[in-house]
């Protein structure tokens, strides 16, 4: 690890001072920073610490809403009333990633902000768009079982790693950024940039930005919803498919749905082709398939991770079907699938 310098602050004002300042980074709960750091890949010649600023509330809205503070801990967020009730997708995201001690640090700011787990990013020895921009990308051709089939390009295939944000994704949740030049509701479908050909930059964030929240709408039918991750163990692991599913059952059929990819995709993915097949279709395993082929079309395999594209189209079916097997007022369990037995 390469020396810095560390300056904890007190206020918004001087946060995004120092984290304008080249070479700084804002220091939160460190989960993946401090990681990184450790393996050379993250060298910041200032952290910035942040945890004292008073972000960490978790807010009801008139409209029905909630307002998640960017310092709330994902281990909060995950056992809040409102959050397990209203969208329990986003509880089960949270239970299926890290591990409890992990998820008692981390951060929701810090969570939009993980950085890929592909081997060839974390390995300063090998050649990485994303982490020396021009270098090359040695996934393209080499161990890429785990990397992504959806939003790729030529300069970069590395996975988007968070289950939280694919959940944000399907409930069309907002990131609040205070910037030099005043305060930003972004879109988190606009919060994410593609790779193309520029993969080191991740985010719209420029340097000072901070973080300071995450809205999420009222969507009455969220009520109805799941997680669904398909890994390579039980627990701690990254996912290699999953879906976060939101269904607005009527009568047998689906009035309305959201669904969003992880473990696919370089990126949240919002599925809205998928979404459009779903609206006034019969609820049955024919429209659900339907919905799979659509969520997955245009996906790209690499070699070893060519599995994904099937494995992607059969989770979705299989949380569409989950999904609407779950009673319209049923609370969420503590289990991650949010499924029924």
């Amino acid at each position: 690890m390469q020396p810095f310098e560390y300056l904890p602050v007190q206020d918004e004002q001087a946060a995004r001072a120092a984290g304008a300042m080249a070479g700084a980074r804002f220091l939160a709960g460190g989960t993946t920073l401090l990681d990184l750091m450790k393996l050379h890949v993250e060298a910041p010649r200032t952290l910035v610490d942040i945890t004292k600023l008073p972000l960490d509330a978790i807010d009801e809205l008139p409209d029905g809403g909630v307002r998640i503070g960017a310092l709330v801990r994902n281990s909060d967020l995950a056992q809040h009333p409102v959050v397990r009730e209203q969208y329990p997708l986003l509880a089960q995201a949270l239970l299926a990633g890290a591990s409890p001690q992990l998820r008692n640090m981390a951060t929701t700011g810090g969570n939009l902000l993980q950085r890929t787990r592909c081997e060839y990013f974390r390995d300063t020895a090998a050649r990485c768009n994303k982490r020396v921009p021009g270098t090359g990308c040695a996934a393209l051709d080499g161990h890429n079982r785990i990397h992504a089939v959806l939003g790729t390009s030529d300069h970069c295939i590395a996975t988007h790693p968070s289950d939280l944000c694919v959940a944000l994704a399907a409930l069309d949740a907002v990131v609040h950024v205070r910037t030099s030049s005043g305060a930003r509701a972004v879109p988190l479908h606009e919060f994410y940039l593609l790779p193309q050909d520029r993969p080191d930059r991740e985010t719209i964030l420029s340097p000072g930005d901070l973080i300071t929240a995450v809205e999420v709408p009222p969507i009455g039918f969220a009520r109805r919803s799941l997680y669904l991750k398909v890994r390579d163990r039980a627990s701690y692991a990254f996912a290699l498919a999953s879906a976060a599913v939101a269904i607005d059952l009527r009568g047998g059929m689906i009035h309305a749905a959201r669904i969003a990819l992880g473990g696919l995709a370089t990126v949240p993915w919002r599925a809205r082709a998928a979404e459009t097949l779903l609206q006034g279709a019969r609820a049955e395993p024919a429209s659900y398939r339907a919905a799979a082929e659509a969520a997955l079309a245009g996906a790209v395999p690499h070699g070893e991770n060519a599995f994904k594209i099937e494995l992607g189209r059969r989770v979705v079916v299989r949380a569409q079907a989950r999904a609407v097997a779950l009673p319209r007022s049923a609370k969420p369990p503590n289990a991650w699938t949010g499924a029924p037995k």
